[in-house]
Order: C-alpha cells, then structure tokens, then sequence
C-alpha cells in the first residue's frame, strides 16, 4: 500500500517514541525524527529513525536545519506532519509556522498565543478569565529579590517554588538545583532564592500554595483540538508515582486510566473559548481542602507520558492524521476517554515491582493491581514490533535504573514526595 502521509517527529525522547509507536501501530509505518541528540527511548529502534542536527533545539540552527528539510520535501506529494515532543519544538514551531507551512502541515497555535499558554505567570491569568481554577500564586522577580521585598506571602508554608521560565532555568547549575522546590519556612526560602539569583538566573519566579497530598492526588489530561478549535478528544489519567529524582522529580511512571466528565467539560469550554489547535496536555491536582482540581500548566503538545492514551485505545497519532490528512473529523463527535472500566489498561514507566513497592497504598493502587494481574498494562518503550537485542538490553537497563533511584531518593522520605510542577 502506498504511504499517503509522511509524519516527521522532533526530539528523540520516550515522548518521540510513544509518537512513533503510535504511527507504526495505526499505519505499520517506520518514522523520521529530527534531534540535537540521541537519547536512550529511541536508540536501537526500528520503527524511528533519528536524524541527528547538533544545535538543533535551538535558533538559528532550528530553522536552517528546517529550511534543508523544504527543500526535501517541497515537491513530496503526501502531505508532511510536523510534531513536537518537547516544549522547546513546539515554540519554535509556533515561531516559524508561516514560514514552514508554505511545505509542511504545523498543527499548531500561533506564536502569540503561545507566548501566553507558556508564561506560567499570563497562564494562570488566562485561567482567571476563563474560570479555570489553579493554586494561589505569588511571582517573585529578580528587582523583588535586590530589594528583598518577596517574604511577604498571601499564603503560608509550605509552598511549591518554581522558574516561571524552564528554558532559560537549563543553563542555571548550584548544588541542590531541581526542577521544582517544596519550601518550609523562611530560611530555606531565602536560602533557594538567593542560590537560584546568584547562578545566573534571571526570569521572575512562582511562589505557590502547596496543595497537600502524595503523588496519587495529580491528574493528567491529554486533549486533541482539531484545526476548527473542536474538542475531538480528552484522555483523563490518575498518575500513582512520580520520578523522584532531582532532575526528573514530576515525571509520571504510573498511570492509571480515569473518567471525569465535569472536568473534561471544565478543559473543553477552555481549550475552545482561547482558539486552541493541536494537542494539549495538562497537569492538574485534587485539593481536599475545597473538592476542586487544580491547574498547574499547559503543555502545547501530548506529554512524555501520554502513550497511556494510545494504550487506552485512543491512538495519538490519529487525530493529526484524521484531522489534516483525511479531513474526516469535522462530522465526528469529541471522544471522552476511559468512561468503560473493562477497557482500563495501565501505564507503566518503571518496573511492577518498584511499581508495588512505592506507589502510595490506596484504593487507585489496589485497581492497578488488578490490572497487572489481570495482565492489562504496558509501557511505552518495550513493543514486540520492535525487539532486537540490543534494545532490549538497553531497555531492561534503564528499567532496572529505576530500583536504585528510588532507594536513594525516596526511601527515607517514603510517601512523602509531591508534585512540585
């Protein structure tokens, strides 16, 4: 059979390869991917290709690079899909759509509104107008630091500390540095405030009311809007446990499938009123303190964990296909995802046993159980279409990694991680 698109993904991460896993498993296709660097999720992989560009996450290089890629393909008669797997892609996508979609289809908001979706601080006022509830917020900036004017809080301790711009917070190193803090007191708050200023960064920072509970309390919410701004789908899941460490704490490794219907009417009325395109990823946690979830951020593109939507029969590289290859969803009415608890399947990113040993005992983790018992789960790098021995090696290693990361840095903490987003 004639191949009648071409999808072109950027990065080369576990998000690329859940994305090229999505395509192989729908179209029985082998994938390109454009990247700076190859990581481990797509080394050894016969269903993607990493096409490697040193520079590549960011102008000029991007775009040079991109302008090689027209040249390819400006006479290709298949339309070319671009996806991003990474923030960074997605903004430099939205920075030049004009520019590429004289050649390629870029399923992407404009720059502008990006711009605004990727500022915590212009998010969370957009949240505002639109009635989309997050947790009280505080901004700090570098001024506020100088004038130590910033102990003030509309709230009390803990709070969640974390940079209002994560691309610039990359280049900033000191001893201790994560990618999100959960404060106690004063002390400590001057203390990170003042090593995070005096290493070079720049940007303001987000102050924010800690909502109580382990990693059981978070949400995930992957939706699809189509280039009309429809809603055609929502995914909700129930993350178990997180990534504890430093560098990677706030990464999901277990997800359980989850159905809300006030909270897909919640993100559908957002994504619509603000003209979205594309997909978007949300990271959300319950608070018991008032019954009500809350929002943390937006993702302009699915997460690293999200192929725990394809796993739940909602496959992530069919609604960009549908949508601008096929144009059939215009007629066809929003998925909301997970609703039948016979067709759960689980999402996992480390071993069952550190699965088991660490998630936090509740009654989501006894229905995960079930599901491994059941044997309805999976990952998103192990995938029989693309087993060779040097893979599996690999896999099995960095699975294995797991065990040790969560002795050092959760054990004598047992419980006791949050999501600091």
């Amino acid at each position: 059979m004639k191949q009648e698109f071409t999808p072109i993904l950027l990065g080369s991460d576990i998000n690329v390869y859940g994305m090229a896993r999505s395509f192989n498993e729908a179209y029985g296709i082998k994938v390109k991917a454009l990247a700076d660097s190859q990581l481990a999720a797509t080394r050894y992989s016969k269903i993607v290709s990493v096409e490697l560009h040193q520079g590549f996450s960011e102008d000029p290089t991007f775009i040079e690079v991109m302008r090689e890629q027209m040249k390819i393909y400006q006479d290709h008669q298949e339309p070319v899909i671009l996806i991003s797997c990474g923030d960074g892609y997605s903004e430099l996508l939205a920075k030049h759509k004009s520019e590429l979609e004289k050649v390629f289809i870029v399923p992407y908001i404009e720059y502008d509104l990006l711009q605004k979706l990727i500022s915590k601080e212009s998010f969370y006022q957009i949240a505002e107008k639109y009635g989309l509830p997050y947790p009280k917020t505080k901004i700090v900036t570098l001024a506020d630091y100088q004038a130590e004017n910033y102990l003030e809080l509309p709230f009390g301790y803990p709070l969640e500390l974390k940079p209002e711009d994560p691309v610039s917070w990359l280049d900033v190193h000191f001893e201790g540095r994560k990618k999100a803090f959960t404060i106690h007191n004063e002390t400590e708050l001057r203390d990170i405030v003042g090593k995070i200023y005096e290493n070079g960064y720049q940007e303001d920072l987000i102050l924010q009311d800690f909502i109580p509970g382990d990693d059981s309390y978070m949400r995930v919410l992957n939706a699809y809007v189509d280039k009309d701004h429809h809603i055609k789908m929502m995914c909700m899941g129930h993350p178990l446990l997180e990534d504890p460490t430093p560098q990677s704490i706030g990464n999901y490794m277990a997800i359980l499938p989850e159905y809300d219907e006030k909270l897909y009417e919640q993100v559908e009325s957002f994504l619509e009123k603000i003209n979205y395109t594309g997909m978007a990823n949300f990271d959300i946690k319950y608070d018991t303190r008032d019954g009500k979830y809350k929002f943390f951020e937006i993702n302009l593109r699915q997460g690293r964990s999200s192929f725990y939507v394809t796993l739940n029969g909602y496959n992530l590289a069919k609604w960009y296909v549908d949508d601008y290859v096929y144009d059939s969803l215009h007629d066809k009415e929003a998925v909301y995802g997970n609703k039948l608890k016979s067709k759960h399947v689980l999402w996992l990113g480390l071993p069952v046993k550190v699965f088991k040993e660490y998630a936090v005992d509740n009654e989501a983790k006894h229905m995960a159980e079930e599901l491994i018992h059941e044997g309805r789960y999976g990952t998103t790098v192990f995938y029989d279409q693309d087993r060779n021995f040097k893979r599996w090696l690999l896999l099995k290693y960095m699975f294995h990694n797991y065990k040790g990361r969560y002795q050092k840095y959760y054990q004598e903490n047992k419980g006791q991680f949050f999501k600091t987003n």
